[in-house]
């Protein structure tokens, strides 16, 4: 029986999710603060991406492995940061993906491959120079995500967790 004062339960896989970019930078770290916090309050999933630069060694294959294993080493780290800080906001463990490319390019693929994905969080440097590359190709070619629109959601840098608090409740 369906009881309308409650409505009806949402199954897991129709729950939408929330797309982050785990980078090792201090905004990046706020913008997972706050997705994990607004993934309490919708009731959303989260996915976390991280996109490893693929070494440009050509011939030199030995080195381009150490390289490659040390990234993977360093990515595997900053995703399990990543994780805990958005399970201890959102009580629920999110969805980790690590990818090899060049990061416009796997992210336009995750947005396309996964249609659960709603709204892209990310943070943006407080730094004079601007808000960060990612944020300032998103400002001037908002094709940069893809052919599927979704809402882009900036954290400013320059915020505090406590003002996040307040927004996110």
């Amino acid at each position: 029986m369906n009881n309308e004062a409650t409505g009806p339960k949402e199954k897991p896989e129709e729950r939408i999710k929330f797309l982050l970019i785990a980078s090792d930078n201090a905004e990046a770290r706020l913008a997972a603060f706050f997705t994990g916090r607004r993934a309490r309050r919708s009731n959303a999933r989260v996915v976390i991406l991280y996109v490893m630069e693929p070494p440009e060694f050509g011939h030199w294959a030995t080195v381009a492995e150490t390289m490659r294993a040390e990234a993977e080493e360093k990515a595997e780290a900053l995703l399990e940061e990543f994780a805990a800080e958005v399970k201890a906001q959102s009580g629920e463990a999110p969805e980790v993906i690590m990818r090899e490319g060049e990061l416009a390019d796997e992210l336009k693929k995750l947005i396309e491959e996964d249609q659960e994905i709603a709204i892209f969080f990310l943070g943006a440097s407080a730094d004079k120079s601007g808000p960060g590359p990612l944020v300032a190709s998103l400002a001037t070619k908002p094709s940069y995500l893809g052919a599927r629109p979704i809402p882009v959601t900036v954290v400013p840098g320059s915020m505090t967790r406590d003002e996040l608090r307040r927004l996110s409740g």
